[in-house]
């Protein structure tokens, strides 16, 4: 799955996931299962009023490297 990540629109960080799920434009969010939850809750929180599938399985530095990036990513968020 992750591989197909890479070849996808996306955007990674808190900050910037955030502003796709409120606008409307994220499809589907990758939570590292890493990152701390202080973090990533208020995220998760509007994924789930916005119904936007949130997938948990991976680790920072997994996104990270799927997303083509250096560090490790919190999160990824895949954009229609």
């Amino acid at each position: 799955m992750l591989k197909e990540l890479a070849g996808k629109e996306k955007v990674t960080g808190v900050k910037q996931s955030s502003r796709a799920v409120r606008s409307g434009l994220a499809r589907e969010v990758f939570l590292a299962n890493d990152a701390d939850p202080a973090l990533t809750g208020p995220l998760l929180e509007q994924c789930r009023e916005r119904e936007i599938p949130v997938r948990v399985e991976f680790t920072m530095r997994q996104l990270g490297q799927a997303a083509g990036i250096q560090v490790g990513a919190a999160v990824v968020a895949v954009l229609d």
